[in-house]
């Protein structure tokens, strides 16, 4: 098998052969304990499931309800300029704000505290969206700034 073929099928978690899932696990693991964050996706995926929703569906609908389209970029030393973005880091920003916000809710297991964050965000509740809407604020009180581009 060539290192092409071997770099596809990472793209993809070996049980729902989903990219969100993958992208979630890759930014959870700590210290390349990969095994880990798969054991902690997994049992969050089951403990949506417990509450008789789609864990795949739950999962998409936070990413695109947390996902911004614009953000605040530092030009020179003191202005913030509006900038778009695009979806993939768009993405990125929301698995970062999700996982961020699921660490600081109180409690041990992190699978319960990132499945009650996923059922949230999929719902327009919790600490990542209120990151997006404070991300949205910041650029709306910089549009002066959006011809410094």
């Amino acid at each position: 098998m060539s290192c092409q073929g071997a770099a596809k099928n990472e793209k993809y978690d070996p049980v729902y052969h989903n990219r969100s899932v993958n992208i979630l696990v890759n930014h959870i693991m700590k210290g390349g304990k990969k095994s880990l964050a798969y054991k902690i996706i997994y049992r969050t995926v089951k403990k949506i499931q417990q509450k008789k929703k789609n864990p795949l569906a739950v999962l998409r609908q936070a990413i695109h309800r947390v996902t911004p389209h614009i953000a605040v970029k530092t030009s020179g030393s003191t202005h913030r300029v509006p900038v778009e973005i695009g979806s993939t880091q768009g993405k990125a920003f929301a698995v970062r704000w999700l996982l961020g916000a699921s660490r600081k809710r109180p409690g041990r297991d992190m699978a319960l505290k990132l499945s009650s964050e996923l059922v949230d965000a999929a719902k327009g509740k919790g600490d990542a969206m209120r990151k997006k809407e404070e991300t949205h604020r910041r650029v709306e009180a910089n549009m002066a700034f959006a011809h410094f581009r």
